[in-house]
C-alpha cells in the first residue's frame, strides 16, 4: 500500500523561505512517474505548483517560476520543494502527490503554508 508523508510548511513573513518534503513508501522509485505538489487557497481551486519526473525533468507553474525549486532523491523516494521569496498569495494548503506508472495517484495529507507579516 502506497503512503505519502509530507512535512514542512508553517508561517513565514513575505520574502522568506520554507521547504516541504514528501516521502513515498510502499512503492519502488522506478515505478513512480512523477512527484509534485498542488496547492489550494481558501475559496480557490486546487492548482498545480510543480512536479519532477524520475529522470529529473521539472515543471513549474508560472506563478512560482524562479522562486520555487523542486527536486527528488530517488534513493530516498523523497521529493523536496524549496520555496523562496514567498508572497502572501502563496498562502495555501500544499498537497504532495505521487503518480505511479499504473494505478491511482496517491496524495499526502496536506500541509499549511501561511505567508503573512
Amino acid at each position: 500500500q502506497v503512503q505519502v508523508a509530507e512535512s514542512g510548511g508553517g508561517l513565514v513573513q513575505p520574502g522568506g523561505s520554507l521547504s516541504l518534503s514528501c516521502e513515498a513508501s510502499g512503492i519502488f522509485s522506478h515505478n513512480i512517474n512523477a512527484m509534485g505538489w498542488y496547492r489550494q487557497a481558501p475559496g480557490k481551486q486546487r492548482e498545480l505548483v510543480a512536479y519532477v519526473l524520475g529522470g529529473g525533468s521539472t515543471h513549474y507553474a508560472d506563478s512560482v517560476k524562479g522562486r520555487f525549486t523542486i527536486s527528488r532523491d530517488n534513493a530516498k523516494n523523497t521529493a523536496y520543494l524549496q520555496m523562496n521569496s514567498l508572497k502572501p498569495e502563496d498562502t495555501a494548503v500544499y498537497y504532495c502527490y505521487v503518480d505511479p506508472e499504473w494505478g491511482d495517484t496517491h496524495w499526502g495529507q496536506g500541509t499549511q503554508v501561511i505567508v503573512a507579516a
